[in-house]
């Protein structure tokens, strides 16, 4: 019998979640067996690693997004170097995005070809970007997730105001629509390196497109699921990640997502996502001055 298209795309998802968990696993071990670290870093993620992990991407299954509240989070307890964060973000959620694609692309209905188009472009994006972050120094590197964090607390806002379309009817794209939705797709797997999550913008352009609401879901958790290994790829090649702190993520982050999908579900949000916007814009002023002041250093 001929495999659906649906299915055939979760062959090809399990594929490259499988060869992530490999190039990770490979890394891991030669951080293990020759730590780059001076003193060695401990490779078992901490409480508050864990903590990071569950809460951000507990959200995240309910569609707040995890890049900026992770981001806060991490520069609010010193958890990781400004100049890692992006390649943390990358390497740590991997896994749980993965977990949320298969769900919402199994119980959500979407038109195949417009899900395919959209997660190939923000893959593609994804490795184009990462190439470019990795190699940035760290004002840059600040500068950019400042950047990328007010960008964020914008579209958050516009959301909640009402400002944002709402969607429309439609399960899927075509002609000149899905050529635009395809182009943005790419330019925000190429920001999503940066540290600025593919979620709000994403949804809103899908709205702007006549999308539905729901059909939006598995587009946006799909795109973040292949996105990602691309991304981490790089970002794990040149070591511009804390391994520590992304073993938290998936480690804390995989447990949380099947909490969210099967047993809650759905949560008034309101206050939590006002939350967020001040917490965000925030980080994004501390981040702003840290690179003013390694700018008047230099």
């Amino acid at each position: 019998m001929d495999a659906s298209p649906k299915t055939l795309l979760f062959f090809a998802l399990g594929a490259i979640a499988a060869g992530f968990v490999a190039m990770w696993g490979r890394a891991l071990v030669r951080g293990r067996l020759a730590p780059t670290a001076s003193p060695p870093e401990p490779m078992a993620p901490s409480l508050a690693h864990l903590a990071i992990g569950f809460v951000t991407n507990f959200f995240d299954t309910l569609g707040i997004g995890s890049y900026a509240p992770t981001t806060s989070l991490f520069r609010v307890r010193s958890l990781v170097p400004d100049r890692l964060i992006p390649g943390t973000l990358n390497v740590g959620h991997t896994l749980p995005s993965f977990a949320e694609a298969f769900i919402f692309i199994a119980i959500v209905e979407v038109d195949t070809t417009t899900l395919v188009a959209m997660l190939g472009a923000a893959a593609a994006g994804a490795w184009l970007g990462a190439g470019v972050v990795a190699r940035w120094p760290e004002r840059t590197i600040r500068l950019g997730m400042a950047m990328a964090l007010f960008a964020a607390a914008t579209l958050m806002v516009l959301s909640l105001t009402g400002v944002a379309p709402a969607g429309g009817d439609a399960l899927g794209l075509s002609g000149a629509a899905l050529v635009v939705a395809v182009a943005c797709n790419f330019v925000f797997g190429a920001l999503m390196t940066l540290g600025i999550g593919l979620f709000a913008p994403c949804m809103i352009v899908l709205y702007l497109l006549g999308v539905h609401p729901k059909a939006a879901f598995p587009i946006m958790m799909g795109s973040c699921a292949v996105l990602m290994p691309f991304a981490s790829a790089r970002f794990v090649q040149n070591g511009m990640y804390r391994p520590r702190a992304a073993l938290g993520l998936t480690l804390g982050g995989l447990p949380a997502v099947l909490i969210a999908a099967f047993v809650v579900k759905s949560l008034p949000l309101t206050a939590v996502r006002w939350l967020v916007v001040a917490v965000v814009t925030y980080t994004a002023v501390g981040l702003y001055r840290a690179a003013r002041a390694t700018a008047s250093r230099t």
